[in-house]
């Protein structure tokens, strides 16, 4: 439940006319207009940020693993 200050801040929020606009702005910018070309270059954009993982050349001994 909430407490009679958490809904007068609720209240007070929903008055907020720019706070308003800010959620009716992120509405409208919604990733579901992207387009499949770009989406592809957002997933080119991510693999540049995260370089490809280098291999390891040693076995890993599993021998002496124990359950």
């Amino acid at each position: 439940m909430l407490s009679e200050d958490e809904i007068q801040e609720m209240l007070a929020d929903a008055d907020d006319v720019s706070r308003r606009e800010s959620f009716r702005f992120s509405k409208k910018n919604s990733v579901s207009n992207m387009s499949f070309d770009e989406y592809l270059k957002f997933l080119d954009d991510v693999q540049q940020i995260f370089s490809p993982f280098k291999r390891v050349k040693n076995i890993t001994l599993t021998a002496l693993n124990k359950l």
